[in-house]
């Protein structure tokens, strides 16, 4: 992700700098999975108490099949916790490897254009990078060539071209979430090629002159647009409804066996 334009050796700098930050990403996915599974350890475990003890508590007197459904209640959070990980490994690796999108967890941000071209971003979402996945030559590291432009921050997705704004000094201050312009471009996704533009007036008027009236978004926004399809609804699904339907499962088994309880007599 190289914020440079010219010579060979600024594309070579960059390079090794957006090397780095996907050594960085690596390890925030990391660090964010191992955040999540110690907040879902947790809940899990109050979960356990808490369902275990009602269980416990509304099964009293039932003297058949009481131990399985306080048993069955107590394991039911970490069995949740186990699924909501099954699930999040068969998105990602449908997203990432089919759809080539992002995971959904960390720190790292891409989907594909309807042109062809896709969006990166990496640590922060007010500024990435656009390019061709099908001209790179390095998987994984998005190179410094014409048909590429970095430290986007606003950007406009056509049949053809992509129009934007970029800020070529953002990793001064990274997450900083500054709105600084002091470039434009035009990406001919057909003829794999960038022009860039001085100023959002030229930038206007080359948009007139093929037939876009410009409507610049924050990249973000672009992102939001285009990163989430069916997939991700069927994803939703699989997380949620199986573990509701066994719920109320559970909840029906619980009510048979309060029926069935033997409360003790009144002392005559």
């Amino acid at each position: 992700m190289q914020c440079l334009k010219g010579t060979s050796v600024q594309k070579t700098i960059a390079d090794l700098r957006n090397l780095h930050f996907r050594l960085l990403r690596n390890m925030g996915i990391g660090l964010v999975l191992i955040f999540w599974i110690v907040i879902g350890s947790i809940l899990a475990s109050i979960g356990f108490v808490v369902f275990g003890g009602t269980t416990a508590f509304l099964t009293r007197g039932v003297r058949e099949g009481r131990k399985k459904a306080i048993l069955a209640a107590s394991a039911f959070p970490f069995s949740c916790l186990i699924w909501a990980g099954v699930v999040f490994i068969f998105q990602a690796a449908v997203n990432v490897g089919l759809l080539h999108r992002d995971a959904g967890l960390g720190d790292g941000w891409d989907c594909p254009l309807p042109n062809g071209y896709a969006i990166e971003m990496i640590d922060v979402t007010d500024q990435g990078t656009v390019y061709n996945p099908k001209t790179q030559t390095v998987s994984g590291v998005v190179s410094g060539q014409n048909d590429v432009a970095n430290c986007v921050r606003i950007m406009q997705v056509t049949p053809r071209y992509i129009l934007g704004g970029l800020d070529s000094k953002a990793y001064n201050y990274l997450g900083s979430n500054s709105d600084q312009l002091d470039g434009y471009f035009i990406l001919d996704t057909q003829a794999g090629t960038r022009t860039d533009i001085p100023t959002l007036d030229a930038l206007r008027l080359s948009a007139a002159s093929l037939g876009i009236q410009l409507n610049l978004e924050p990249i973000e926004t672009v992102y939001d647009h285009y990163r989430f399809t069916w997939f991700d609804v069927v994803s939703a699904f699989l997380l949620i409804v199986p573990p509701l339907i066994v719920a109320g499962l559970m909840v029906r088994w619980i009510v048979r066996l309060r029926r069935s309880r033997i409360l003790p007599q009144p002392a005559l």
